[in-house]
């Protein structure tokens, strides 16, 4: 399993991961036209401080991650998705692209990363709280970040410099 930066190559094959698992696993009414950020990747996310990687196994995309620039060297850590086969602690997938992601942040000189999630990802939400993620309300949100609709939980994090 490698974790790399996102290529155009890649577009499809990371629309198709993102929608079975909004869709298929988790009921979430969400489409790719709701998501046009996806059909734009690398001038939506790889510019400033932002950036976009993949997790690939056997040449397939099983994850990905994303850090949008909202500016104020503060980002907001978006499309945090792995593969079904792929998830868990003991595939350490999830783990290696926060930590791709934390790695860049910390480069650039980011303070803080934000996310907002969905109630229903309850293992999403137990994996940012064991990594230093703390919830976060709606209201105490910088005034940068990208509100989605269907988000209902919001983490923070400050970056450390050790």
């Amino acid at each position: 399993m490698d974790i790399r930066t996102y290529r155009i190559t890649d577009k499809s094959a990371v629309l198709d991961l993102i929608l079975h698992i909004q869709g298929v696993e988790f009921g979430v009414a969400i489409t790719g036209a709701d998501q046009p950020d996806l059909n734009n990747i690398p001038k939506v996310y790889q510019t400033g401080n932002g950036n976009f990687w993949v997790a690939t196994a056997q040449k397939q995309v099983v994850g990905s991650i994303a850090l949008l620039d909202i500016g104020h060297q503060q980002v907001a850590l978006r499309k945090m998705f792995v593969a079904e086969a792929y998830r868990g602690s003991d595939k350490g997938v999830a783990k290696k692209l926060l930590n791709e992601s934390h790695q860049w942040a910390r480069q650039q000189g980011v303070t803080d990363i934000y996310l907002g999630t969905i109630d229903v990802y309850r293992a999403a939400m137990r994996f940012y709280e064991k990594n230093g993620y703390s919830k976060v309300y709606k209201m105490d949100l910088p005034p940068a970040f990208p509100l989605i609709a269907v988000d209902n939980v919001f983490y923070h994090k400050q970056i450390s410099w050790l």
